[in-house]
Parts: C-alpha cells; sequence; structure tokens
C-alpha cells in the first residue's frame, strides 16, 4: 500500500481509504471481517460522518461496537470524521454550537477520546469563520481533534474559512472518479467554447488549488457514473470505458476495481480513494490500485473512454 502525504501534517496515510457509510445494517462480525481485510490490505485509514447510517452518529456507533478496540489498537488507526449536514431539512451548520455538539457526539459514539481529523461536510452558505475558528481552537486544545479539513469546497470558500481558522486545513473530500472529474476535465479543456467540459464547475483550478496549498484531495464515490447513479464497473453504459479497464486489468493481473482506483492514485496530487463498498473481496481488489505505475497513455485513455475530450 503507498502512502501520501495528509496536508502539512508530517503524517504518511494510505492512498486508500475506507469509508463505512454503509455499515449500519451490518453484524459485528461482518464489521469486523470488512475492517479485517481493509487492515490486511494496508488500509489503517477509516472514513466516518456524524449523518452516516439514517441517524446521527449510527455507523460511528455501529463501527465502536462491532470493533471494540483497545488503546492500543486505537492507536494503529486513523478515525476521520465529518460534521456540518442536519438530515432534519436538509440544511448546512458550521456554527459553533453544532460542530462542537457533533464532535462531542462523534467523540461518545466512537468510543474515543480524540479524532484524528475532522472535515466540515458540505459547504454551509451561512458560515461564519470566526464561529469555526472558535470551535476548532476549543476542539484543538481540549486534543479532541488532531487535524481539520474540509469536504467539498471549492478555493474561495477554503480561502473565506482561512480568514479566520488558524489551523492548516489538511484536507478536501470531493466526488472524483473516471466518468465523474470535472475538476480534472475542465483543465485539460480550458477556454474550449461551445464544449461543456470547459465550464468551471469547481470555483476554478480546485485540483491545482489543493496541491499549491498543501490539502490533499479524497476522492469519493471513485466507481460511481455520476452522483450516485451506479458504478460503471460492468455497467452496460460503459462499454468503451469497461473494455480498456479490462484490457489493463490482464495487464497488470488484478481486477478491474484495482485499475478505477489506479487511475485516481496515478494522479501526482497523490490523493486517497475512498472506498464505500461493504464486500471485502472488493476492498482487498481496490487496494491493489495503490501503486499501479498506469503510463500516460493509459490513464489518458481512461480519461477518452470515460466520455471526456482530450483536444
Amino acid at each position: 500500500m503507498r502512502t501520501v502525504p495528509l496536508g502539512g501534517t508530517g503524517k504518511e496515510v494510505p492512498n486508500v481509504v475506507l469509508g463505512l457509510m454503509r455499515i449500519a445494517d451490518k453484524s459485528d462480525a461482518e464489521i469486523r471481517e470488512l475492517v479485517g481485510t481493509a487492515r490486511e490490505a494496508g488500509i489503517d485509514f477509516f472514513d466516518h460522518a456524524d449523518i452516516y447510517g439514517g441517524r446521527d452518529h449510527a455507523c460511528e456507533e455501529r463501527f465502536a461496537d462491532a470493533m471494540r478496540l483497545s488503546t492500543a489498537e486505537r492507536g494503529e488507526i486513523t478515525i476521520q470524521t465529518k460534521c456540518g449536514i442536519v438530515t432534519d431539512g436538509p440544511y448546512f451548520d458550521f456554527s459553533y454550537e453544532h460542530i462542537m455538539g457533533q464532535v462531542e457526539g462523534s467523540l461518545r459514539a466512537l468510543r474515543t477520546d480524540y479524532i484524528d481529523v475532522l472535515l466540515l461536510h458540505r459547504p454551509d452558505a451561512l458560515v461564519e469563520p470566526e464561529e469555526v475558528a472558535r470551535a476548532f481552537d476549543e476542539l484543538e486544545s481540549a486534543g479532541k481533534v488532531r487535524a481539520f479539513g474540509v469536504s467539498n469546497h471549492t478555493p474561495r470558500q477554503i480561502d473565506l474559512l482561512k480568514t479566520a481558522v488558524r489551523q492548516p486545513l489538511v484536507a478536501n473530500q470531493l466526488q472524483l472518479s473516471i466518468t465523474h472529474s470535472p475538476l480534472i476535465a475542465q483543465g485539460v479543456a480550458a477556454n474550449m467554447s461551445d464544449l461543456d467540459q470547459s465550464v468551471v464547475l469547481d470555483g476554478g483550478g480546485l485540483v491545482e488549488y489543493c496541491r499549491i496549498n498543501n490539502l490533499t484531495i479524497q476522492a469519493w464515490s471513485p466507481f460511481q457514473g455520476g452522483f450516485f447513479t451506479g458504478v460503471f464497473l460492468g455497467s452496460d453504459e460503459y462499454p468503451e470505458l469497461n473494455a480498456v479497464i479490462d484490457r489493463l486489468a490482464a495487464k497488470y493481473d488484478v481486477p478491474p476495481i484495482a485499475i478505477a482506483t489506479a487511475w485516481i492514485t496515478r494522479h501526482p496530487a497523490g490523493m486517497q480513494v475512498v472506498l464505500g463498498t461493504t464486500t471485502p473481496d472488493r476492498v482487498a481488489g481496490a487496494a491493489l490500485g495503490s501503486d499501479i505505475p498506469l503510463t500516460r497513455s493509459e490513464w489518458y485513455e481512461l480519461f477518452r473512454a470515460g466520455g471526456h475530450r482530450v483536444p
């Protein structure tokens, strides 16, 4: 498993992460098998959010109930969680009170004294950076959160937070897959008239911004065709793409899911791929894409087959 820097923390983390948003209805044994498979593959980074599981902290709680980590075991892994989405609405809330309350809830649910990484989950249009800064300062000084980041934020939204937040933001979790990659595709086709791909959807140069400002990009829904529209792997909707993936999978002697992972991990930004599957075999297969040395021609062939224009 290849590692990448986590922002400017000096900490090296695996470039494949296990996301745990779908474990609410899994048994203890199923969760332990899933996590155990990830650990065997070199994945010691686990992604949560307060809203995962249908009620606040449901998946965090299931993880803790199933794993029952000792102090030593807790120290061997990185736990990341997110807050800011209120499902009763829905709406977003980056107020001091909401951040503090949700973090306390996550700590109780996870049965831990600290969260390694806390992300703000989707932008709050009513954000007041000073309130976020106050919450971050108190959580850091109390030792309850060790690093902070964001999810689905544009460059200007991050800059706004940085007017008050003094901690370095270490990560930005963003939707990215071969077929859903406006973050990358826009830059390839910049300034081309009458081409939808050239339209800026991310606030402008988000991948480059994260590289310049030392934010680790965490790619969520890495195998989805679009916004939870179904996976492209093996789908009849993407015959050309799957033909390329299958050919490369045979070349590198890995399952197709590893090639889909490798398309993201090959990018020089040093991204992390956030897996959402609860199938242990798929976790093990995806992990094999951690360090596949796709050539430039192979990477761009996948990009073109995913439906993107290379001028």
